[in-house]
């Protein structure tokens, strides 16, 4: 598994990337990992207000449907597309490429609550026993 350091970690399986008073939001490479080949994805729209430890869309797999927990709370500003015909694109590169919303932050403070990298590996090794 492949944790970057540059990104914050919400225990529920998703990251944030900062830029300014943007988050650019996507699941974790364990999260994909645990879900399979994907196969959908319920894009949100824009303008969409999403609330930090609240599902703001869905992921569907070959194996389940899971819930994606917002780590923060904002509008989303910006949607990946590209996931709408190829979902797939978050198995293959969840941290670039398969990134799902960059949302404006209401709340920056709400980044202090989340993991850094090492925390974030800690918690999974703890949860895969």
């Amino acid at each position: 598994m492949y944790f970057p350091e540059d990104l914050k970690y919400h225990k529920e399986h998703t990251w944030v990337r900062i830029s300014g008073n943007r988050a650019t939001i996507g699941i974790t490479d364990y999260a994909q990992d645990q879900l399979g080949d994907i196969v959908y994805i319920d894009l949100p729209d824009e303008d969409t207000e999403i609330e930090k430890d609240s599902e703001f869309t869905e992921i569907e797999s070959t194996k389940s449907t899971s819930s994606v927990i917002a780590p923060v709370s904002g509008t989303i500003v910006e949607v990946n597309e590209e996931l709408d015909e190829s979902p797939e694109i978050i198995n293959e590169s969840p941290y670039d490429k398969g990134w799902i919303v960059v949302v404006e932050m209401s709340d920056p403070s709400e980044i202090d609550e989340l993991l850094d990298s090492a925390d974030y590996e800690r918690f999974v090794e703890e949860e895969a026993k």
